[in-house]
C-alpha cells in the first residue's frame, strides 16, 4: 500500500474503510458475518452498535434486506446465524442501478440503444 492509497484512506469514506474507521473496528468491532457482495458486518463487543464495511463503494442500495434488518435492530440474530426464509416468489437482491448503463429504459427511451420509430408522435417544428 503507497503513500497515496494511505492519504486516500485517511480523508474519504466512499470507497472502502477509513483509517480511522479500520482502528475503531479493530479496537471494538467484532466480526459477524459477510455478504454475497464481500461486504463486512460488525458489531461492538457490547452489542449496542453494528456497522458495515463496504467492500468498495460506499452504496446503501449494496446491502441485502436481511443484513439491513440486522444492522438496524430489526433481527437481533444476523443472517449468517438465523437466515431468514425466503417466498419463492422473491428474486434475489439487486443494488439500485439508477444512473448506470444497466438502469432500467423504457421502450422509445433515449437511453435504449437500439432506435425506435414512432408513429403516434410528430414532432413539432416551428414555421
Amino acid at each position: 500500500m503507497g503513500i497515496l492509497d494511505t492519504l486516500l484512506r485517511a480523508v474519504t469514506w466512499w470507497n472502502g474503510q477509513t483509517l480511522n474507521t479500520q482502528i475503531y473496528t479493530w479496537r471494538h468491532g467484532v466480526k459477524v458475518g459477510e455478504d454475497a457482495e464481500g461486504n463486512l458486518f460488525y458489531r461492538s463487543r457490547d452489542g449496542k452498535k453494528r456497522w458495515v464495511i463496504f467492500n468498495g463503494e460506499a452504496e446503501a442500495s449494496r446491502i441485502s434486506p436481511n443484513w439491513h434488518g440486522w444492522l438496524h435492530h430489526t433481527y437481533a440474530e444476523p443472517p449468517s446465524d438465523a437466515p431468514l426464509p425466503r417466498k419463492p416468489w422473491e428474486k434475489p437482491h439487486q443494488e439500485n442501478l439508477t444512473g448506470t448503463p444497466l438502469a432500467y429504459a423504457p421502450a422509445g427511451s433515449i437511453r435504449r440503444p437500439e432506435p425506435v420509430e414512432r408513429r403516434d408522435y410528430e414532432a413539432w417544428t416551428p414555421e
